[in-house]
């Protein structure tokens, strides 16, 4: 197991409570075992059919990732982990774009219903992440890498727990996001641009802190899988950025 991913002890304990426990047809292969596969994959970004023995056959190991993933189960975890935990006093919101590869291709729909578009970059999806102070992500979406950060923001805010503050770069300086916050009980901690006119007070010694949301793309992202998009569909590329969050960040 050295060359293998593994889930550890503190790991499973996240993860196991959602897993549906009722099971039909032959003997299944065990869930700590498929999961610890698609762990491995999402790190090493790996083809399905490339994952070692050890996690047992590849395609059951996609074929419940993917159903799971239809169910919202990775979603659903990583939601249950936010929901359980206190509101966060400090709240941080960030973008990152990731390089859709070639296999990304080809989900039904189209490449905007699937979240990829073109950006400078070329064909790009954009990740909006929420974090709470201590860096574990409360929120995460995907939307088309052309797409503007401040119009994510309403989304991601509205799905997180009001946090006494929220920090974000100035992309995010809009005066109805201002009043939403507002409206919420959330001071908002973001930089004037460079052309408002009506400047609006800004905490630069708060503003510090929002690297915790840097840190948690740069963790999330030392997955090969997350740093390039090699999912057909937006679902599953948002799993498994939900499974990598629960595990990486939300376990000591």
């Amino acid at each position: 197991m050295a060359d293998h991913f593994w889930l550890s002890d503190a790991q499973w304990a996240v993860i196991e409570p959602h897993i549906p426990k009722v099971y039909t047809g032959k003997r299944r292969v065990d869930d700590r075992r498929v999961i610890s596969g698609i762990v491995h994959r999402l790190r090493e970004g790996c083809r399905w059919r490339a994952l070692p023995e050890v996690y047992g056959p590849y395609t059951t190991v996609f074929n419940r990732y993917n159903r799971w993933s239809k169910r919202g189960l990775w979603q659903r975890i990583l939601t249950a982990l936010s929901e359980g935990a206190d509101p966060p006093v400090t709240a941080m919101i960030d973008s990152s774009s990731v390089k859709a590869h070639r296999s990304a291709s080809g989900g039904k729909g189209g490449p905007r219903f699937q979240a990829i578009g073109c950006s400078r970059g070329g064909r790009t999806t954009k990740v909006h992440l929420l974090v709470d102070d201590a860096g574990r992500p409360r929120v995460l979406q995907l939307s088309p890498g052309q797409a503007s950060d401040i119009v994510a923001a309403y989304g991601l805010i509205l799905a997180s727990a009001p946090s006494q503050r929220l920090l974000a770069d100035r992309a995010y300086d809009g005066d109805a996001l201002r009043r939403l916050l507002a409206e919420r009980g959330t001071t908002p901690v973001i930089p004037n641009k460079i052309n408002r006119v009506n400047r609006h007070p800004f905490d630069a010694a708060a503003y510090r802190l929002r690297n915790a949301v840097e840190r948690a793309f740069c963790r999330l992202k030392d997955f090969r899988a997350v740093a390039t998009r090699y999912d057909k569909t937006a679902r599953n590329y948002l799993a498994g950025l939900c499974l990598v969050a629960a595990i990486t960040l939300w376990t000591k």
